[in-house]
């Protein structure tokens, strides 16, 4: 069963065609991989699917409904979250505040027993910071929610976005390049919890990134766009062989990799 369809999206800028008819289906606990040269449109389409952009055509089908049209908080509480190639934490706050932002759209409290704190409000309370350390935990940041999020080294301020994006108990989860500027052991350990998210919490993951090592190991799908058209998917032994993204990518340098990460 498709967690999320696009038919035939199309996004315009101006006179720039950044996304032309693109079609994608990702399948319930699946993880694949939207990759392709800088300025592909890749960022572009993930924006489509959650709302920030408004595709001039095509649509977007996600748990069996249309989503083109809604915001990206109506999105959020349908199952859909992501995190950015750019971090972008509430870097003043706390790590377990963050995560707590990422739960706001789950949480039932009205400003009237924020303001009075109720009994309902309090226990909501309670179990929304426990719910929040134990995701910190799970992406491996076990005892670090007091810290400040912009203290954080980099590799855990990458994990933090990811536990915070967590926090909306998502379906679908869209990650644009969680391992960039990651070392290799941060990068093992960003590939560890991906396939965890999978494996033991039966999210689907759809991810963008350039590092081919990555996308290679970890992909059940893999998806080539360039210059806002799609122009190959398979699995990656596929892909990887494929004279387009060869070309794609100027020389089977870039994208002929053959070991795991």
């Amino acid at each position: 069963m498709a967690m999320i369809e696009a038919r035939q999206v199309t996004k315009v800028f101006g006179g720039l065609v950044a996304v032309n008819s693109v079609d994608l289906v990702v399948e319930e606990r699946m993880i694949a991989s939207l990759i392709g040269p800088n300025g592909a449109g890749k960022t572009t389409f993930f924006n489509c699917l959650t709302g920030l952009y408004r595709p001039e055509g095509g649509d977007i089908v996600f748990d069996g409904q249309s989503i083109v049209g809604l915001r990206p908080d109506q999105i959020i509480a349908r199952g859909m979250a992501r995190t950015y190639q750019n971090i972008r934490l509430f870097g003043s706050m706390t790590a377990i505040e963050n995560v707590l932002v990422g739960q706001h759209v789950r949480l039932r409290s009205t400003p009237l027993g924020a303001i009075f704190q109720t009994p309902a409000t309090r226990r909501e309370e309670k179990k929304a910071e426990q719910k929040a350390r134990e995701l910190l935990a799970f992406v491996g940041l076990a005892g670090k929610g007091d810290m400040i999020a912009k203290n954080l080294p980099y590799g855990d301020q990458r994990l933090l976005e990811v536990a915070r994006a967590l926090g909306s108990d998502p379906k679908l989860l869209l990650l644009d390049e969680p391992a960039a500027g990651m070392n290799p052991r941060e990068t093992d350990a960003m590939l560890h919890l991906i396939n965890r998210l999978r494996d033991e919490l039966g999210i689907t993951i759809l991810l963008i990134e350039h590092d081919m090592k990555v996308v290679m190991s970890i992909s059940d799908r893999v998806t080539v766009l360039d210059y806002g058209k799609k122009i190959a998917e398979g699995r990656p032994e596929q892909v990887r062989t494929d004279p387009s993204v060869i070309e794609a990518y100027l020389g089977a340098g870039v994208i002929d990799v053959h070991a795991p990460a």
